[in-house]
């Protein structure tokens, strides 16, 4: 099995099938609209605006599964996300990422490669023990979260909540290139 194996579900409740991205690099994130971390849509736009038209798609998962910060419809996630952040990337239905509800393509993901830990990301995780049952290596941890795929489908990275988009722009650039 592979990442285009995997079909998603639209926001819309259709189906995507992710071989409709083959040959394009991915940023696969799981959101929310609630969140401290919210303000991450304008350096996730920025990424689209920038490298869109050189082959980046940035893939929206709005996951409610951490403290409940991602309420609403999925119509009122777009229009929140539109309304306040711009955004332009494609948004899908809302996921769980972890346990026994997780959407598969979530669990293929985590199972590709080991999140990348900083301070940072050490400090939300001791934060995060009180409210979340998710702190096991292959959780994810927190809205957030970034999955970085090869124009091949190959999970290169995976980045903690805390690590922001304009930090990934060296690692886009380099799986960009030809």
């Amino acid at each position: 099995m592979n990442l285009y194996d995997f079909t998603v579900t639209s926001r819309e409740g259709k189906p995507v099938s992710l071989a409709d991205y083959k040959g394009k690099v991915l940023l696969i994130v799981n959101t929310a609209t609630k969140c401290g971390l919210t303000p991450q849509y304008t350096g996730l736009q920025a990424l689209y605006d920038t490298y869109q038209g050189k082959g980046l798609e940035i893939l929206d998962f709005p996951c409610n599964q951490f403290a409940g910060q991602a309420p609403g419809s999925a119509e009122e996630i777009c229009e929140f996300c539109r309304t306040q952040y711009h955004t332009t990337f494609p948004q899908f239905a809302k996921v769980d990422v972890n346990g026994d509800s997780a959407a598969p393509l979530f669990v293929y993901l985590k199972e590709q490669v080991t999140e990348t830990t900083d301070e940072e990301a050490a400090a939300l995780i001791e934060r995060i023990k009180s409210i979340s049952p998710f702190t096991g290596a292959k959780d994810i941890k927190w809205n957030f979260s970034k999955f970085l795929v090869n124009r091949d489908g190959e999970v290169k990275a995976w980045y903690s909540p805390t690590t922001k988009p304009e930090d990934l722009t060296a690692a886009i650039e380099r799986l960009l290139m030809p």
